[in-house]
């Protein structure tokens, strides 16, 4: 039976998603954030599970991620440069997925042997899973939301539910990984069960991802017609780096996202040591998982009405405002749990749009690239982004380790020091109230929303003005 053709967007743009399309093409985040959870949990486990010293680990973090970043610009030279004719987005779901969900398992089996071989095989199991199977699944993923429809209403969308299912995967790390640890006994072994039903997971995600998601913007209703994507000319890796820092959109989406994802990289880590030693028991991170749940929903449930009434950067103006103040608020009383978690709840809101907005926001700026240079280098922008977010997030993990060993942190300590006191109220309030101001005052230069209607019909006639000459 053919299904019922879909309507057009607002924009008079064919719709060609259902809720399958959508709940399948989800399904790619939540592996992603799956494995960036674990990874953000890794200073914890590493520290207080494996016995590593802090400067060390968040050393070898921050070398990781700048390995890891550069091959995100790999990534998306390969990817573009994929010959006419194949697929180029799709396949990689499953060629790097597949070892993905075994390398998972693997960050946990640390050997219990000296200094030098574990923080050797911590730096070669995080470099395999992040610098490689994370990135070649990551930019090929990004990219299939602009190939997927050419909506732009279709895209928010796929952003809402690609941010909804993420953060229903980062939040069942978030909430369950302690308790469930310490349910286990709280040792390695602990941590090696869990990440390996993590794996498969990761697994099981990518796989359904990949059998739900296509590279053309086809409908098969009454016409049954596809709309592929359209080959351009690859552009040479540093013209097309040199490109994107010429589009001013770009350059800001890329900057808002290094300090979201600052703030995300510490978020991973900060919570357990907060609630080990600011209130005493690192059980409450599940607690406050849970309590998160409800400004997670509502921000999901808000994010809708809230861009149909302001916009999407007028939104985000409104969202980062608010973790500016949650977080100046929080510095006058830093130890009382309510009145933190009632605050930690607006931070919570606060980052849901951007985590449904990016990947609009982006479409936008390879739609500009489009306008500006005749080439929209779909995965290089992309990957050029990521490049810089994966460094943001490295420092973000970073930063929890640096400023525990400035502290001299000593896990087997009963209470602690004044000194690591103040080291979780910097990696916890003060930089991500940091971060939050900054995102404000860059996105208020973000006016491209209002112009893109425009832009894309002098695109459309600039097509038309072309096909007519040959």
């Amino acid at each position: 039976m053919a299904k019922k053709p879909l309507g057009k967007d607002k924009f008079g743009v064919q719709k060609v998603m259902r809720l399958g399309d959508y709940f399948g093409d989800s399904l790619g985040q939540f592996a992603l954030n799956a494995m960036s959870g674990l990874v953000g949990q890794l200073t914890y486990f590493y520290t207080d599970k494996v016995g590593m010293a802090a400067g060390a680990v968040a050393t070898a973090f921050l070398v990781c991620k700048i390995i890891d970043a550069f091959t995100d610009l790999i990534m998306g030279y390969i990817v573009d440069h994929t010959a006419p004719g194949k697929e180029k987005y799709r396949p990689w779901l499953l060629k790097a997925g597949i070892p993905a969900g075994i390398l998972v398992a693997m960050l946990f089996m640390v050997p219990k042997a000296g200094g030098g071989l574990q923080l050797a095989y911590m730096v070669v199991t995080n470099l395999l899973l992040t610098a490689v199977m994370y990135t070649a699944i990551a930019v090929p993923y990004t990219s299939l939301q602009v190939v997927r429809t050419n909506s732009q209403e279709e895209r928010g969308t796929m952003g809402t539910w690609r941010a909804a299912m993420g953060y229903v995967s980062g939040m069942i790390i978030a909430i369950a990984i302690i308790p469930i640890t310490n349910m286990l006994g709280g040792t390695q072994s602990a941590w090696i069960k869990v990440g390996v039903v993590f794996g498969a997971f990761v697994i099981l995600a990518l796989l359904l991802c990949y059998l739900t998601s296509r590279e053309t913007a086809e409908e098969a209703g009454a016409a049954g017609k596809a709309e592929v994507e359209e080959e351009e000319e690859a552009v040479p890796f540093k013209e097309a780096v040199a490109m994107l820092f010429h589009n001013k959109y770009w350059v800001i989406i890329l900057v808002v996202n290094l300090f979201a994802n600052v703030i995300y990289g510490l978020a991973n880590s900060s919570g357990t040591y907060y609630c080990k030693w600011i209130y005493g028991d690192d059980n409450l991170v599940g607690i406050l998982g849970a309590v998160g749940m409800i400004p997670t929903l509502l921000g999901f449930i808000l994010v809708g009405p809230m861009i149909k009434k302001l916009g999407v950067a007028k939104t985000l103006k409104v969202t980062f405002l608010m973790g500016v103040i949650a977080n100046a608020l929080r510095i006058f009383n830093p130890y009382h749990f309510i009145y933190n978690t009632v605050l930690g709840c607006v931070n919570t809101f606060a980052n849901i749009p951007m985590m449904c907005l990016l990947g609009v926001m982006m479409a936008m700026a390879i739609d500009y690239n489009e306008y500006q240079f005749g080439v929209k280098m779909v995965a290089s922008a992309n990957s050029a982004s990521s490049f810089g977010c994966k460094i943001a997030g490295g420092i973000g993990s970073s930063m929890i380790g640096w400023c525990l060993a400035i502290a001299g942190y000593n896990a087997e300590l009963a209470e602690a020091t004044t000194a690591t006191k103040y080291a979780i109220f910097t990696f916890s309030i003060y930089i991500p109230l940091a971060m939050f101001l900054v995102m404000y005052l860059m996105v208020r230069k973000f006016d491209l929303e209002a112009r893109l209607p425009q832009i894309k019909a002098e695109i459309a006639e600039k097509k038309a003005a072309k096909q007519a000459a040959e």
